[in-house]
């Protein structure tokens, strides 16, 4: 059985993280079908927006597989494992497509790490997230510990982190980690219907949007802000800007050819 199932419904691609039997935990074997399942969709140019969700009632990704964690040392866990999850969620990071995540069930651990690569979060009212590594001596390992103190309250990272603790769908929408909390049969329609209002706006425009936000995030604002000038001039070059532009004035919908 395949570990890693992929859908597309018109522009829209669905993957979706089918290990239910271990909670859809991520090892080293899930994660490469994750990084070859997730290149084919972003080479796709048919597809315009990714969904990622976990297959089963009840988890997104419950995290890592704590005995292949347990049977490794430290260099062989830096040289296997974590430079392929690093890699992996830095790749889905760094997607020029928006991607959202349909949180159907627990995020644990990787699966909360997992969440904050991705653009966007839809989550069910029964979703659980945290960051529990440190009950088991250990710390998020996966990008969690720079992409929560960057994404959130420094206060509201810290005491996941340093506590381990879970927190409701509900309190992960209060502190922003989460965009919405939908009811848990409506988990995966919410984040389509999401994702296909995304999926109809310029390809090439969202894909220049995408690295303004992420390149630009990480300059100090002078040098950002001299990046977006830059951006919106090639912006400004394209024929869906024009398209954009036109259809205003002539009071249609615009149709973007993604040029």
């Amino acid at each position: 059985m395949s570990a890693i199932l992929t859908e597309k419904r018109d522009a829209v691609a669905i993957l979706t993280i089918n290990r239910p039997a271990t909670l859809n935990a991520l090892d080293v074997p899930t994660l490469l079908e994750l990084e070859s399942a997730f290149d084919a969709l972003a080479a796709d140019a048919a597809v315009h927006v990714i969904v990622v969700t976990g297959a089963g009632e009840r988890a997104f990704v419950a995290g890592g597989d704590i005995a292949d964690l347990d049977s490794r040392q430290g260099l062989a866990h830096y040289l296997e494992f974590a430079e392929v999850i690093h890699r992996v969620f830095r790749r889905i990071e760094g997607c020029d497509k928006p991607t959202v995540a349909a949180v159907n069930g627990w995020a644990l651990g990787g699966g909360t790490e997992l969440v904050l690569a991705l653009d966007l979060r839809i989550a069910a009212d029964s979703a659980k997230f945290g960051v529990p590594e440190i009950t088991l001596g250990l710390f998020p390992g996966a990008g969690g510990t720079q992409r929560m103190l960057r994404q959130l309250p420094a206060c509201r990272a810290k005491e996941l982190m340093f506590t381990g603790d879970h927190i409701s769908a509900q309190d992960a929408l209060a502190i922003g980690l989460v965009n919405r909390v939908v009811p848990k049969a409506q988990t995966l329609a919410a984040a389509l219907e999401l994702a296909a209002k995304i999926a109809a706006r310029s390809p090439l425009i969202l894909k220049l949007l995408k690295r303004a936000l992420r390149e630009g995030g990480e300059m100090p604002l002078p040098q950002a802000l001299a990046y977006e000038q830059a951006m919106i001039g090639l912006v400004l070059d394209s024929a869906d800007a024009h398209e954009g532009c036109r259809a205003f004035i002539e009071k249609r919908k615009a149709v973007f050819t993604g040029r």
